[in-house]
């Protein structure tokens, strides 16, 4: 057995080992958290500047567009995102690289070691393990992304971000977060620190009512899209107009599809605009040129990604076309249903697999008019996924008309194939970033 492979084997052991520490799959508490931190030294007053992201749709684009203009900078990127596609590694980048299976074995069975078997969440453990690391492993910047929520993750440790960020919220996690989008903006809002600047996407009344509110209460200077900034396509370029004021910044549209993907970058570029390092004060706001090269180059795996190779791609005939995104609840596919109109050229299949607090009807309906045929498939492993027969009915009661249910994604791409004949056409898998992953994973 190599030494890669055998860092491998060691990883997934202790992540397996840690993922028994706790029974449930989710318990919203800071109490296990601060218990760990303080036992490792508390790591997270160690760390670099940080920009903190919360929201409901966007965080992993607004991610994607911060770290590949900071990185076009020059500067030592960390970031930590989740849920991971393929590879737990990709959910802690060190320095611009992501984590190595050795460093992250070692990482984890120190972690482990010092816990001392005490019960704490899967996700608890592993974001006190990335803090660990991210204090350890110099770097100008940490991008941190919330796990679920933001009053009680895991990642709301940091008591003076450089700022905070807020992507659009909408109804998700009701469960967990509360029955209303002014509950869960609430939830969310806590990320919003004393003397912070923060940005926030253009939200729904209900959410844009709490950020404010919150905002005012902690004195944190709160730049909101479409107000303080704002961010457009004139001839084919991004035009992003400063909260500064001053001449707009003139950039190059960003590589991720859709219209969306233009208001998540003015997002990134207002938070890039107010970053400060708490410590010094310095501005983290890169170079223009930077800012486009950031444009040009970000990339996001399962964000409206065309799959041009692997073995899903070999069995579908020539001409037809396979994507791949993570939308999946109600806000994702009205974001969707915008984009789409630009496919009006080919027929539009879809195969869809949710998770079970998910509200398929509400994803389905501003779709239904732009997709011909539905199949809906299940989530591999997820035992919270929601069952295919429910994801199918949801799509014909929100307007689609052929809908079918198939067993794995390969067998809904082969029965598409067999009913259209070999005319060309278009297949959108969407739903879940855990099916995401599993098709990347079986795509290779």
């Amino acid at each position: 057995m190599t030494s890669s492979s055998l860092a491998a084997r060691r990883a997934a052991a202790a992540l397996d080992r840690l993922g028994l520490l706790h029974p449930k799959l989710i318990d919203l508490s800071l109490d296990r958290v601060w218990r760990l931190l303080a036992a490792l030294g508390n790591p997270q007053e160690r760390l670099p500047p940080v920009i903190h992201i919360a929201g409901t749709n966007g965080k992993g684009s607004t991610v994607a567009y911060l770290r590949a203009c900071l990185t076009a900078a020059g500067l030592r990127v960390h970031s930590y995102i989740s849920p991971h596609l393929v590879r737990f590694n990709e959910r802690i980048t060190l320095a611009g690289e992501m984590i190595s299976d050795g460093a992250l074995a070692d990482l984890l069975e120190r972690i482990e070691t010092v816990n001392e078997g005490q019960p704490i969440t899967f996700f608890e453990v592993t974001t006190c393990a990335a803090f660990a690391a991210f204090a350890e492993v110099p770097a100008d910047v940490l991008i941190l992304e919330t796990g679920l929520g933001g009053r009680l993750d895991a990642t709301n440790v940091v008591a003076r971000p450089a700022a905070t960020v807020l992507t659009p919220i909408g109804l998700d996690h009701e469960q967990f977060l509360g029955p209303t989008v002014a509950a869960i903006a609430t939830e969310k809002a806590h990320i919003i620190k004393a003397d912070t600047p923060c940005v926030s996407a253009a939200q729904v009344p209900e959410a844009d009512a709490v950020l404010r509110a919150m905002a005012a209460q902690r004195q944190a200077p709160l730049a909101v899209a479409g107000e303080a900034f704002r961010v457009g396509v004139e001839d084919d370029q991004l035009v992003y107009s400063p909260i500064a004021g001053g001449a707009p910044w003139r950039l190059p549209l960003p590589a991720l599809l859709g219209d969306h993907q233009i208001a998540n970058a003015g997002v990134a570029l207002a938070a890039l605009e107010v970053a400060r390092d708490p410590r010094t004060g310095a501005s983290l706001t890169p170079a223009l040129e930077a800012l486009a090269t950031g444009m040009r180059t970000v990339s996001w795996p399962a964000r409206m990604q065309r799959l041009t190779r692997g073995p899903l791609v070999d069995a579908l005939p020539a001409g037809w076309e396979l994507w791949l995104d993570g939308a999946h609840n109600p806000q994702a596919g009205a974001m969707l249903a915008g984009f789409l109109p630009r496919w009006a050229d080919q027929p539009l299949d879809m195969i869809m697999g949710m998770m079970g607090p998910k509200d398929a009807e509400g994803f389905f309906r501003p779709l239904a008019a732009q997709v011909d045929r539905l199949r809906a498939v299940p989530v591999p492993q997820e035992p919270n996924a929601k069952s295919p027969e429910l994801v199918a009915t949801a799509g014909q009661q929100a307007g689609i008309a052929d809908v079918a249910v198939c067993d794995s994604v390969a067998a809904a791409l082969e029965a598409l194939r067999q009913t259209a004949g070999d005319s060309p056409r278009r297949v959108l898998i969407c739903g879940s970033l855990y099916l995401a992953g599993t098709v990347l994973a079986d795509n290779q």
